[in-house]
């Protein structure tokens, strides 16, 4: 990772070539994701603890089928990575060419994924507990191969590709049978991408003999940055007018949102497999959201309020990799456990103590995104 000195808005420092004013909603909406990783996710599930509301709880990823509201920010996170590349590589493509943005791609790709490895522990606990997929692994590989198909594709070539891995996926899950089970079986542990994880993922897996980010779905996550790619081309396209790129987004979000659902009755909407439905409902979702965000920020200008997922989003990565390494929870809690949180507990509510250890914990992650984003500070892969 390199540290670059660059304001996140306005130019690159050659004030010779008039350069295209970044777009501010991007990072927010980058820096909304992680807001709920860095620590909201912690703060909803204390508080639901203090005021004993039930359905707080569906904060949590559903166990297989449906979606709960936690099972939109991974795949809003690989959306945004393809709205992002369409920003960063069209510079490299035009000053340097092809050749140079792909090897810009792969090397990109490739420390990512090594940072995934490191993330879950490397080779820490033995060659064995590796994990060699992973939220940074899958991450890695999205951008690996949607950058690609930017680069060396145009628009038919992308479209093509991304309808061929969507429909692709949905024809091996449902018509390619399972050892002992047979076809068209959607269930945890009865499925294709189970199954391949099961028989050629070797190493650690997150649910025991198979993972969430296993082999064969990131076939249809390639697919989804790759439609937030389409939507990173829209935005850029200074001859489309700002009105006209938030209706086709909002449009083009809750057409998604349909099909999804109507593909479902067929394909289940599953995170753990990210069926082609769970593609097409989540990247729905995104482009709405991209669409609200755009329209408040950077059309009507409204900045201010958003100033805080700013600071996360020109750091997302690293602030991800910081708490990993950096256990803020451990630290609120030497600050303000044992007694203190014996005290809040008694005196205002069970739990209270937790719910202010997890706010704390939210204000370090802000804290350090600030302390990065006022000093210039932006680290990238």
């Amino acid at each position: 990772m390199s540290s670059t000195i660059s304001v996140p808005v306005g130019s690159t420092g050659n004030s010779s070539k008039p350069v295209a004013k970044r777009i501010v909603s991007l990072d927010a909406l980058r820096g909304f994701d992680m807001f709920w990783i860095v620590g909201m996710e912690g703060i909803i599930h204390a508080l639901s603890t203090v005021i004993n509301y039930p359905l707080i709880t569906r904060m949590d990823h559903v166990p297989w089928q449906g979606l709960h509201f936690y099972d939109f920010i991974f795949p809003l996170f690989v959306f945004i990575i393809g709205v992002s590349l369409v920003f960063s590589l069209s510079k490299t493509l035009e000053t340097e060419g092809q050749k140079a943005a792909t090897i810009k791609v792969i090397r990109r790709g490739l420390i990512l994924y090594v940072l995934g490895l490191i993330y879950y522990g490397g080779i820490s606990q033995g060659l064995d507990k590796v994990r060699l997929v992973g939220v940074l692994q899958r991450l890695a590989i999205c951008y690996t191969f949607a950058g690609l198909a930017f680069i060396w594709f145009k628009t038919r070539g992308r479209i093509v590709t991304c309808a061929f891995l969507l429909i692709g996926y949905w024809a091996v899950m449902t018509f390619v049978p399972v050892p002992g089970v047979g076809a068209g079986n959607f269930d945890e542990g009865k499925n294709l991408a189970n199954y391949v994880d099961r028989e050629f993922l070797p190493f650690r897996k997150w649910d025991g003999d198979h993972d969430p980010e296993g082999l064969l779905s990131n076939i249809p996550a390639i697919a989804q940055c790759i439609l937030g790619l389409f939507a990173g081309l829209l935005l850029k396209n200074s001859k489309t007018p700002d009105k006209q790129k938030v209706r086709w987004l909002l449009l083009g979000g809750i057409a998604f949102i349909i099909l999804g659902f109507l593909w479902g009755l067929q394909f289940p909407i599953i995170k753990k497999i990210w069926s082609s439905s769970f593609v097409l409902v989540t990247t729905g979702v995104s482009a709405i959201l991209l669409a609200t965000f755009y329209q408040i920020i950077d059309v009507w200008n409204h900045q201010k309020w958003a100033a805080p997922f700013v600071w996360i989003g020109c750091n997302a990565i690293t602030i991800y990799l910081t708490m990993a390494l950096f256990d803020f929870g451990k630290l609120a809690s030497r600050l303000l456990g044992g007694p203190i949180t014996e005290w809040l507990d008694h005196r205002i509510a069970a739990g209270f103590g937790h719910l202010v250890i997890e706010v704390t914990v939210l204000m370090f992650g802000l804290l350090l995104a600030r302390f990065l984003y006022q000093r210039k500070i932006f680290l990238r892969v």
